[in-house]
C-alpha cells in the first residue's frame, strides 16, 4: 500500500503508528466555562489582527426561558492527520510536519486563499497589511499550530496554561501513557464534522448536537453537504446523537430522493470520462 504524502516534503498520516510522536488536544466541555482565557492568551502572544482568530469560543443558547442552557465550544486548527488544507495550497506553503503539525511556511505563501476554502473548520484567516510589529508576517494566511514552538521546548500549548477551568489536554495521543491519550481511551469522544473525511486530531468530551451542528448551519447546509453528512452518519460507527441513523432530511429516504441521488452520480461520473480517458490533457 503506497503512503499518503501531504505538501512539501509531507508525511504521511501518522495517528496510531507505532515508533512516531502525534499531538493531539482533548477539549473536556463539561469543564469549560467559556471564558475566553485561551483566546485572549493567544491574541496577544501572536499579534492576531482584530477580527480574526487562531481560537475563538462558539456560544449557544437552546431551550425558552425559564428553562434555558449555554452552550460553549472551544474551536481552533483541528492539525489534521489528513489536511484538506495541505492537499489544496498550490504553492505547498502548508505543510504537514512528522509530529503531526499542520503549519504554514509565510515565505511560500502568495495570499490566494485556498487554503482557507479548504478548510472545513474555518480555522485560517489571512494576515493583515498593518501589524502592530512590522517584523511579523503580512498578507499571507495564518492560523492555530498548536504552539509548536513552546511545545518542542517542553511547555503546553498557551490555551492549555491559559484554561482557568482546566479543560484542555494536549499531548501525545500515541503515547499509551500520556494524559491525552488516557483521557481519550477512557472518554466517548466526538470529533467535529469527521465526514469530510480529515480525520481531525481535536477530541471533545461532552460535544452535543446544539452546538455541534447549530439550526443555522443545518439550514444553509447545501444538498451536496446534506448528502455527504447523511452517508457518513448512516455508516458511522460512532453512536450517540452525533452519528447513527440519523437522517439529516426525509427527501433521502423517499424514491425520488434516492432516484435523485443515483442520477446525479451518474452525472458527476460521466463527466470525468473524457477528463479520465486523455488524463488530464484538458
Amino acid at each position: 500500500m503506497v503512503a499518503k504524502t501531504y505538501g512539501y516534503n509531507g508525511v504521511p498520516p501518522t495517528k496510531g503508528v507505532k515508533g512516531t510522536k502525534r499531538y493531539a488536544m482533548a477539549v473536556d466541555l463539561r469543564r469549560c466555562t467559556g471564558c475566553n482565557a485561551c483566546t485572549a492568551a493567544c491574541k496577544t502572544a501572536y499579534d492576531v489582527p482584530l477580527g480574526d482568530w487562531r481560537i475563538w469560543v462558539s456560544e449557544a443558547e437552546t431551550g425558552e426561558y425559564p428553562k434555558t442552557k449555554r452552550h460553549v465550544l472551544p474551536r481552533m486548527c483541528n492539525q489534521c492527520d489528513q489536511p484538506s488544507c495541505v492537499r489544496n495550497c498550490p504553492t505547498k506553503a502548508t505543510f504537514k510536519h512528522p509530529d503531526g503539525f499542520v503549519l504554514q511556511r509565510y515565505n511560500r505563501c502568495i495570499g490566494c486563499r485556498t487554503c482557507m476554502v479548504a478548510c472545513p473548520y474555518n480555522a485560517r484567516h489571512l494576515l493583515t497589511e498593518h501589524r502592530r510589529d512590522s517584523r511579523n508576517p503580512r498578507a499571507v494566511a495564518d492560523k492555530c499550530d498548536f504552539c509548536i514552538v513552546r511545545v518542542t521546548r517542553g511547555l503546553a500549548p498557551l490555551c492549555v496554561t491559559s484554561c482557568t477551568g482546566g479543560a484542555m489536554i494536549f499531548g501525545d495521543i500515541n503515547d499509551p501513557d500520556s494524559e491525552v491519550s488516557r483521557v481519550v481511551a477512557a472518554n466517548n469522544t466526538f470529533n467535529l464534522r469527521p465526514e469530510q473525511g480529515n480525520a481531525p486530531q481535536v477530541y471533545y468530551i461532552g460535544l452535543t448536537q446544539e452546538i455541534a451542528d447549530p439550526d443555522f448551519a443545518f439550514l444553509h447546509r447545501s444538498k451536496q453537504l446534506h448528502n455527504r453528512y447523511n452517508t457518513f452518519k448512516t455508516n458511522s460507527e460512532l453512536g450517540a446523537e452525533l452519528a447513527g441513523n440519523i437522517i439529516d432530511t426525509e427527501e433521502a429516504t423517499t424514491f425520488f430522493g434516492i432516484t435523485g441521488q443515483f442520477i446525479n452520480n451518474m452525472v458527476g461520473f460521466v463527466k470525468t470520462i473524457p477528463h479520465k480517458m486523455l488524463k488530464g490533457l484538458f
